[in-house]
């Protein structure tokens, strides 16, 4: 019979107010202290003017189930649907005993409302419904005198409680909604900062761990035939580490301070810093700065450097070129960074498909900025990565 589903139709106690659960306890407690006000006194009152309308035993009943009905609602948060069949039943034997009519019993309203707030629409229906009927039937067996006026008041009454309750459910869902689409867009955001810290990450340790491998790889293969290179080349070591762990905890820093910037603002003046840490006995690459005096954005600036040392580390793990070149040039409102190899370059093939994995996240920086990027084979061979982004304004 129960059609129950958990809605907070009385709102959760986010924002002014008191704290959920006391706001929680005040929405429990007040109708029950509300009825009882209401229903007590007049219980006590029209006993007293009854008097001798009516037994001792039966006044004694009326005052008992308008303290019955209120203590009822006591349970309406955890059981809508019996409590309000039995403050149902309740207002029914009040209504039938009663020798004095008196006020309305409130505690019907307020459990007819909590239980169709709360999703027993079903209970409150059948109760109500088999109440209002057997009252009638009753009332006529006992020659109990209904006046057609009274009749439709309370109809009337009782459907507004409907509306009040069903109104209250619609926005106790609404709010459940929006709560539920404020978390789930929570995590949706905490998703994408776990991808660009695991980005940023990918592109510092990636192109500082590749750039030692070669390193080492090199001083060891000159240990013992040119002292001099292999002393070069354990100090590029210690140089391309020293600067991956300033990266690094420049991206730590980010998730320790919350004034920090969202990214680590690395620039294009840093490049050469960069490009020397890549200078190899088997490599060489230059760069070519056309941009002058003018600078793109710092957002423009970090998304090139990090596609330009992406480009760079995947020249050093799969070319296997000896020269590669970085242009940096203006083209109208665009920034336009080239990055070139005379390697091997990608025979046709997506570099995704291919096993590149950092250019997937060197077309994510551009697309974020609303820029692009293209993976060629130059026309003499090798590799020519090209990103055109935003040029926007330095700040």
């Amino acid at each position: 019979m129960s059609d129950t589903q958990h809605v907070a139709p009385f709102g959760d106690g986010a924002g002014w107010g008191p704290p959920p659960r006391i706001a929680q306890r005040m929405r429990l407690i007040g109708p029950v202290v509300l009825s009882l006000l209401i229903q007590v006194p007049a219980a006590l009152w029209m006993t007293v003017r009854a008097g001798h309308h009516g037994p001792p035993g039966l006044l004694t009943l009326h005052l008992a189930l308008a303290i019955a009905g209120p203590l009822a609602l006591l349970a309406a948060r955890r059981f809508p649907g019996p409590t309000v069949a039995v403050v149902t039943a309740f207002a029914l034997t009040d209504l039938l005993t009663t020798p004095v009519p008196g006020p309305p019993y409130i505690a019907l309203a307020f459990a007819v409302v909590g239980a169709v707030a709360r999703g027993a629409m079903v209970w409150a229906a059948v109760s109500i419904g088999i109440g209002w009927a057997a009252a009638l039937l009753i009332g006529t067996l006992i020659d109990r005198l209904w006046f057609p006026g009274a009749i439709v008041a309370v109809t009337i009454a009782l459907a507004a409680c409907f509306a009040i309750g069903a109104m209250l459910r619609t926005r106790g869902a609404r709010r459940a909604a929006m709560q539920a689409e404020a978390r789930r867009r929570q995590q949706s955001a905490e998703e994408r900062e776990r991808v660009r810290i695991a980005r940023e990450l990918h592109d510092v340790l990636g192109h500082a761990l590749s750039q030692m491998n070669v390193q080492a790889s090199v001083g060891l293969h000159l240990f013992d035939k040119d002292p001099e290179q292999a002393r070069a080349a354990l100090q590029n070591v210690k140089n391309t580490s020293k600067l991956a762990l300033e990266e690094v905890r420049g991206v730590l820093g980010v998730l320790r301070d919350g004034e920090a910037p969202l990214v680590p603002q690395a620039e294009l003046a840093e490049l050469p810093r960069l490009i020397a840490g890549l200078t190899t006995p088997g490599l060489d690459v230059e760069l070519d700065d056309r941009l002058g005096t003018s600078a793109p954005s710092r957002a423009a600036q970090f998304a090139a450097y990090r596609i330009v040392q992406e480009a760079l580390t995947n020249i050093v793990r799969h070319s296997g070129a000896a020269h590669a070149r970085v242009v940096l040039e203006r083209h109208g409102e665009r920034l336009v960074v080239t990055v070139s190899d005379d390697g091997r370059g990608f025979g046709g093939a997506d570099p995704v498909d291919a096993g590149h994995g950092g250019v997937l996240g060197m077309r994510e920086r551009a697309g974020l900025l609303g820029g692009s990027i293209r993976f060629e084979d130059g026309t003499d061979g090798g590799a020519v990565v090209v990103a055109e982004l935003p040029w926007g304004r330095a700040s």
